[in-house]
Parts: C-alpha cells; structure tokens; sequence
C-alpha cells in the first residue's frame, strides 16, 4: 500500500509543479508579448528608414504580401503624400536559407523604377569576421549594390559569373546575399504588375 501511495504522491507531486511552471511561462508570455512585438517592429521600421527615401506614412501598417518562389515577402510601400503615385520606394523584408550559418534575413530598398536604393542586414548567423561583413558597419560589401538595377546588373558573384563582388573568403555568405536580393526584385517585380507597371 506504501509503494502505491508514493506513486499517487509523485504523480500528484509532478502535476502541481507542471501546472505551476507552465501557469508561470503563460504569465511571463503575456507580459513580454507587446514589448517583444513592439521591439520587433521598431527594428523593422528602423530598416525601412535606411533603406528607401525619406517618407511621410508608416510603410509597416501598409504592409503588401506577396508569395515569390514558395515565399511570403512582405513589401512596405514608402509615400511622400496622399496620392497612390507619391510612392516614393518600396522596402522589401526578404530572407534566405542558402547562408553558411543558415537563415539570413534582409531588408531591401528599391526606387519605383526597380533601382537598388539600400540594403541592410536584419539577422544572420554568419561567421563573425567573414560572412558578417555583409553588414554595413563591418565592411562596404553591400554598398555596391547601391544604384544598380537588378535588371542590367546580374545579382550573383563573379566566380558564377555575376557582377557582384563576393567578400573574401566568404563566397557562400556572398551569394547568399544575392539571393535574398534576387528574391527582393522579384517581389518589387509582382508588386509593380499587380499596380499596373512601376510609377512615374
């Protein structure tokens, strides 16, 4: 009877202490939430100010989703004024799995007629001192981007070809780059038919 009673405590022990842990992290979850997703999207909305011309709306809350190769990109339409045609770039979040520490995501800027106005890097896992001179402040290797048009200049290093110089030593986390830019243009690309061409 003793051995069945301690079976019966244990047991009745364990789902006190699951029931308190797992009351804890759902109060825990709910306080953290908002700051988290507020923290999130002003990470977001500070990208989109590097990125794209200065603006007069809030491109977050106009958010455009479209699929690109089995992938949701979000577009975030920048406006100077009211007017549909006063869309002055378009900040696109597109991400790759092709780095060498995996997931790269990155925020892409283009001018309405297609143009590469900036870029930057939202998170990586890139090998510091190699593949994570794709950031701006570790090296000039996302520069060279800028004010190129995806459509005359080929968006893949030189070793496959491409324009692009690739960061030495780090050839994967080059081209990696280049796909989340490539995925970037292809979205701007399905933004601009679905608004009946790119604006003047």
């Amino acid at each position: 009877m003793s051995k069945e009673s301690n079976l019966t405590n244990m047991l009745l022990c364990l789902f006190v202490i699951t029931l308190v842990a797992s009351s804890l992290l759902g109060g825990v979850y709910v306080l953290t939430y908002e700051p988290i997703e507020a923290a999130k999207k002003n990470e977001i909305n500070a990208a989109i100010a590097v990125v794209v011309p200065p603006f007069d709306n809030n491109p977050s809350e106009e958010t455009i989703y479209v699929e690109v190769d089995g992938k949701k990109v979000k577009v975030y339409p920048a406006r100077k004024g009211e007017a549909i045609k006063d869309v002055v770039g378009y900040a696109i979040e597109a991400s790759t799995t092709k780095g060498f520490g995996g997931v790269i995501v990155l925020m892409v800027g283009f001018l309405p007629d297609g143009t590469i106005y900036n870029s930057v890097v939202v998170s990586h896992s890139e090998t510091p001192g190699l593949g994570d001179k794709m950031e701006q402040r570790k090296s000039n290797f996302s520069l060279q981007f800028n004010g190129k048009n995806p459509e005359t200049f080929k968006l893949a290093v030189k070793k496959d070809l491409g324009d692009v110089d690739a960061i030495t030593a780090s050839t994967i986390s080059s081209r990696a780059f280049c796909d989340a830019v490539e995925l970037a243009y292809k979205a701007l690309l399905m933004v601009n038919a679905q608004e009946g061409g790119r604006h003047e």
